[in-house]
């Protein structure tokens, strides 16, 4: 089995701990090549397309692992090894994560999650993962919002900003800004205002099978940013298209139950 080894930046213990995994998995048989060393700064794309690697192995955290899934050009099976605060898209600890590789092998299964695909006035922009994010340019001013669901006018509120996470980002910063953890198998948008104006703006999870158009209605600079990684600027009447991408991450399945290793992560917070 050919796989990539991805880790955090400038950490020489997680370069340490690569190299240790890098040749327990040669002697096991696999071909192994390690990725760039600083991930955030080359911003290049880590494999040639048409020669995919079987499997990516990102030492890391959350932030890693999002950068990892922009820059591969076509979606391969990942698996995280967690070196972050909490991990929550990492299934595995650094200390099981050699016991868990001695039992591996192929046909790998896999857990594709679902992730959005975003345009800014009929030109693409990038697929999230786990969210995307529509804040003012300049701190403490509101953002006027129109939604458009399957065409029809849905809601319209003015809010500090407007988050759309997948299920898998439920458990980031729509989390924290108030909305369900939802279940990563369930395929749908999470629409979450940040600080509206009227406290009837609720949370929304919406089909992923509907077609949601975000409208700014403010005369004032915004920006969309999507996994913390590509920021893209709009500007008054701009439209934000938000589909189901056809190109879903796709996630090892490491045996664990989300629930609990969920409950078991958010008691470190």
């Amino acid at each position: 089995m050919e796989i990539l080894i991805v880790v955090r930046i400038e950490d020489s213990r997680v370069r340490e701990y690569a190299n240790q995994l890098s040749n327990h998995l040669t002697k096991l048989g696999h071909t192994v090549r390690l990725g760039p060393e600083n991930l955030h700064k080359e911003q290049k794309k880590l494999f040639d397309s048409l020669s995919p690697p079987d499997l990516v192995v990102v030492v890391g955290g959350d932030g890693t692992i999002l950068l990892t899934t922009q820059l591969m050009p076509v979606q391969v099976p990942l698996i995280g090894v967690n070196w972050g605060e909490v991990g929550f898209l990492a299934d595995l600890e650094p200390e099981v994560a050699f016991r868990f590789f001695d039992y591996f092998s192929l046909p790998i299964k896999i857990e594709p999650r679902m992730r959005i695909s975003l345009s800014v006035d009929g030109e693409y922009i990038g697929d999230a993962l786990n969210e995307a994010l529509i804040v003012t340019d300049r701190p403490a001013k509101m953002l006027k919002f129109l939604i458009h669901i399957n065409g029809v006018v849905a809601e319209r509120f003015r809010a500090d900003g407007l988050l759309i996470s997948t299920p898998t980002g439920s458990t980031a910063y729509a989390m924290s800004a108030g909305g369900p953890i939802v279940d990563p198998r369930v395929e749908g948008f999470l629409m979450v205002p940040l600080a509206p104006f009227m406290l009837s703006n609720r949370p929304h999870l919406i089909d992923s099978s509907r077609t949601v158009k975000v409208t700014l209605e403010a005369e004032k600079p915004a920006k969309l940013v999507i996994d913390g990684q590509i920021i893209c600027h709009i500007g008054e009447m701009s439209t934000i298209d938000i589909i189901r991408s056809t190109k879903p991450a796709l996630f090892v399945d490491a045996g664990q139950n989300f629930f609990e290793k969920i409950n078991r992560k958010l008691k470190h917070l």
